[in-house]
């Protein structure tokens, strides 16, 4: 995954999607922001609305879940 910073440049925390989000309407992705404590989730269609907040390693089992028994 290649990230690339989002339009809210000098906001805080600073969000990220991937490269391969480019959709139809360009932005059919979630972002994400890491902080050392917490990995903040949001749609990147709706990013001033809520957010999912979780764990350095709970984020870790989600992104390398595949999905196989």
């Amino acid at each position: 995954m290649i990230r690339k910073a989002s339009t809210d440049a000098g906001s805080e925390p600073k969000w990220f999607k991937s490269s391969y989000s480019d959709g139809p309407d360009g932005n059919s992705c979630v972002e994400v922001a890491i902080s050392p404590a917490t990995i903040h989730i949001r749609d990147s269609k709706n990013t001033h609305g809520p957010c999912l907040a979780v764990t350095p390693e709970a984020w870790a089992g989600f992104v390398s879940f595949t999905g196989q028994d």
